[in-house]
């Protein structure tokens, strides 16, 4: 089975270290995970992935916003059907899907298991760039990162992280970081949970 092993972003680094993420040269692992930050271009957010038949190498220790690890990757497609027909033809184990209303406004999602994270496909709700392209490709939008102590990570983020509400998960807790921090990708910290899918 695929795991995400590794994610290009095009963020400077001195961006996330500013975040409260270590980084050494132009890399944060996250625990299994590592994300190489590969400079502002003339696209932004998550640029690509490598993918790995096992990632369970040594993990990294946490970093001082209290990021443990890599809780999932959220993808946005024009066509949920398409792309999770795609993924499983790569391999991938879809483990359930999701139909109803999302505080970010879609309404179908679709969880698959890569390796440590999550991997989240979201159906692009109706309005943005990629809904607006329905034979386009799926991107990769977004990081969650597991939190031991959401408190702990306010006090570290301060202004920079919005207030920490209930997740969509029963017993979990969510808070994103603001536009302010000037990252690429949308991110979130989360609270651990009860189980995985």
């Amino acid at each position: 089975m695929p795991s995400i092993a590794a994610l290009e972003i095009a963020d400077e680094p001195a961006g996330w270290s500013a975040a409260g993420f270590v980084v050494e040269g132009a890399v944060c692992a996250v625990s299994r995970v590592r994300l190489r930050l590969v400079g502002k271009g003339p696209k932004r957010g998550i640029l690509g992935w490598t993918l790995a038949e096992d990632a369970s190498g040594e993990a990294a220790a946490p970093h001082p916003n209290g990021a443990a690890r890599v809780d999932h990757v959220v993808m946005l497609t024009p066509d949920l059907d398409r792309t999770v027909a795609e993924l499983e033809s790569q391999g991938f184990d879809l483990r359930r899907r999701r139909e109803g209303e999302t505080p970010g406004g879609s309404t179908r999602q679709a969880f698959f298991r890569a390796g440590e994270p999550i991997l989240e496909v979201v159906q692009a709700p109706e309005g943005t760039s990629v809904a607006r392209d329905p034979g386009g490709p799926a991107r990769l939008w977004g990081l969650a990162f597991v939190v031991e102590d959401m408190e702990q990570t306010a006090r570290e983020l301060g202004d920079l992280l919005g207030r920490p509400r209930d997740a969509v998960q029963p017993g979990r807790r969510i808070a994103t970081l603001r536009s302010e921090a000037g990252l690429g990708p949308a991110i979130a910290f989360m609270t651990l949970g009860r189980g995985a899918i």
